[in-house]
């Protein structure tokens, strides 16, 4: 795997592949890089001049204390070991990108700007992040109408030319996917848990070969998942799509609740929540929140979807600004 100079050291600042179990000095969390990326930016340096430096010299340069300096100059030892890993991973078909790389993802940039992951590991057709679709969230337990909903936005999307967004845990997630793709379409699967396990998934497998599904995550490849892991990666979800629909959530708890209510929030993207009369409480809520309904079953042909929700959606004032840190 060939990455630039800048991505390397942005690697071997923020993410712990190569790093021994127990380091003496971990990796960068993104609170601790956004800092360190204004700081190069104010040196007039790129992250790849912190290689080779002495720990002094970094001290120098950037004008920090002793025992950042230190930290830095440790992390970037692991030159060796980095590549000894990344060939590993590119054997697995994972591949990275950084805050640095042009093909990093626009939207990223554009809608969380210093919130954007500095590291983004990937398998599939990179192509996709970003590209026209809808996100597709909700909780793993569905009733009949939850279902129906998830399959028909997946249909829509393959059949329609729209990539469909989801988080690719089982439930809303897989269902809508699997719909999408056996629809000849294509879609995007940001985990919260191991990528190098989901990569040797054979439906994955054959997705990814075909160049009609990207799977991608902020964390490690062999990262378990966590609740901090999930709450952490739903802002990358909605965040790439053009339009969100909810399909069931839990009333003030759980993921599908937080990244809904963040989305509404940050006004990201227009919002929809599955609306019939057995739907969650959690649906209601977020409808009382400002989210807008969508209905079941929808009472337009599959081909409309996207007019549809354009016509239903108050507009949303796109982010303009360029992220401006690496």
């Amino acid at each position: 795997m060939t990455i630039s100079p800048d991505s390397q050291a942005i690697l071997l600042l923020c993410s712990r592949i190569a790093l021994s179990s127990n380091p003496e000095f971990s990796s960068l969390t993104l609170r601790e890089w956004n800092p360190l990326a204004k700081k190069l930016i104010s040196a007039s340096m790129r992250p790849a001049d912190l290689i080779g430096l002495s720990s002094q010299d970094i001290q120098n340069h950037l004008e920090i204390d002793g025992e950042n300096s230190e930290r830095y100059f440790q992390l970037l030892q692991r030159g060796g070991a980095l590549a000894i890993e990344l060939e590993r991973l590119a054997s697995l078909g994972i591949q990275v990108m950084t805050r640095a790389d042009p093909e990093y993802p626009a939207r990223y940039r554009e809608r969380l700007k210093e919130s954007a992951p500095a590291v983004l590991f990937y398998a599939g057709e990179r192509a996709l992040l970003g590209q026209p679709g809808i996100a597709v969230v909700g909780s793993r337990h569905l009733d009949e109408a939850g279902i129906e909903c998830a399959e028909f936005v997946g249909n829509s999307c393959g059949l329609s030319g729209l990539v469909l967004y989801s988080g690719g845990a089982k439930g809303v997630d897989t269902i809508s996917m699997y719909a999408a793709l056996s629809s000849r379409g294509t879609a995007v699967g940001i985990l919260a848990d191991n990528l190098e396990k989901a990569i040797r998934t054979p439906e994955h497998r054959e997705a990814v070969s075909r160049g009609d599904l990207c799977l991608a995550t902020p964390y490690s490849p062999d990262t378990p998942f966590s609740v901090g892991t999930a709450m952490g990666r739903n802002k990358l979800i909605y965040t790439l799509a053009d339009y969100a629909i909810v399909v069931a959530s839990d009333a003030e708890k759980g993921g599908t609740w937080a990244g809904a209510t963040e989305a509404l929030r940050l006004k990201w993207i227009p919002v929809f929540v599955l609306d019939h009369p057995d739907m969650p409480e959690g649906n209601k809520l977020l409808i009382q929140k400002g989210a807008l309904q969508f209905p079941h079953p929808f009472p337009e042909h599959y081909q409309n979807l996207k007019a549809w929700l354009e016509a239903q959606s108050t507009k949303i004032k796109p982010y303009s600004s360029q992220l401006s840190l690496f």
